[in-house]
């Protein structure tokens, strides 16, 4: 789904040869596995979750150039060894924070002086086909839980002025925030596409409250609306998400 903003992310932090790399919010590992392909020395991923590293560990192959580690932990307030590392990159990682300027600041210490912070966010919900479609047949049914735009949560950096406040109050500069518009991948068919919106954290947390028949009434409705997205090679919406860099000026 996300290959291709991995490639981007991995290609705008211009890893050298031997480089030490921090993958923030590692997630299942692909955007850790794709630093060390790209030549890496060392990638350190970090995620709070011991399912997805669980994951990120049983895909090591082996073929991964460089030395790859996992760590259990808060980005937020883990003791990183400060000037450890080369560059530091996330791929939708970075959002989450409960206090987001106290965990870019430790990130940025973790980095040595120049080094590059490269990461992705969502843009607004609105422009995200990705959710709008689906979150508008799922809100005719059940109440959606209100979303502060300052988080934390999917939309906390959807506003590039905040992101700058963050980043530069943390001793970032050289900021530059790209917009990425694409239409990925998102699942075989219909009913895979289904599928996998049921399993997401929303619906999980919403479709419980729906009787049986609602249920089935939902399906049928998500079906409808995901079938024009339908090509070729699968399903695919419309994304839009911001592709940000920066580097860490050292006081």
């Amino acid at each position: 789904m996300h290959g291709g903003l991995t490639a981007r992310i991995v290609e705008a932090a211009a890893i050298e040869a031997g480089a030490v790399v921090v993958d923030i919010g590692c997630g299942a590992g692909d955007t850790t596995y794709a630093a060390a392909a790209a030549g890496a020395g060392r990638v350190v991923g970090v995620d709070v979750s011991a399912p997805l590293l669980a994951e990120a560990e049983r895909r090591r192959t082996g073929r991964e150039a460089g030395e790859v580690t996992f760590i259990r932990a808060d980005a937020q307030t883990y003791g990183f060894a400060a000037g450890s590392f080369d560059a530091a990159i996330s791929r939708f990682g970075l959002m989450f924070f409960s206090d987001p300027r106290i965990a870019f600041a430790n990130i940025a210490t973790a980095l040595r002086p120049g080094g590059r912070l490269v990461f992705s966010s969502w843009q607004s919900p609105q422009r995200n086909e990705y959710f709008t479609l689906p979150l508008s047949v799922l809100a005719a049914r059940v109440p959606l839980p209100n979303q502060k735009a300052d988080g934390p949560g999917g939309f906390s950096l959807a506003d590039p002025d905040r992101i700058r406040d963050l980043l530069s109050g943390a001793g970032f500069d050289q900021i530059t925030i790209t917009s990425v518009e694409d239409t990925p991948w998102i699942a075989r068919d219909v009913d895979d596409a289904v599928s996998y919106l049921r399993s997401t954290t929303l619906a999980r947390s919403v479709l419980p409250t729906l009787d049986d028949e609602a249920n089935h009434a939902l399906d049928n409705e998500l079906r409808m609306a995901l079938a024009p997205k339908q090509t070729a090679d699968g399903l695919r919406l419309g994304t839009a998400t911001w592709l940000v860099e920066a580097r860490y000026s050292a006081p």
